[in-house]
């Protein structure tokens, strides 16, 4: 995963424990615009997620921290 996709995880997912709590869900479309601007870092992020750890759509937004401050 590259450096900058890895902060932008940590970066929401702190701000949405921060804001509604440790308990919060979060999907991968999270760290993305509505607007598709950069594919290949969408399917980067789809790819970790789906394919790699075979996530559920929603996850607690802390595991999802931890998973990444991991790698």
């Amino acid at each position: 995963m590259r450096e900058s996709l890895r902060k932008k995880i940590i970066e929401v997912c702190d701000k949405k424990i921060a804001s509604k709590g440790v308990n919060v869900g979060i999907s991968f479309y999270a760290f993305f615009k509505n607007k598709n601007d950069d594919p290949e870092l969408l399917m980067e992020a789809a790819e970790w997620w789906i394919k790699t750890h075979q996530l559920d759509h929603f996850e607690k937004a802390v595991k999802i921290r931890e998973m990444v401050r991991s790698i």
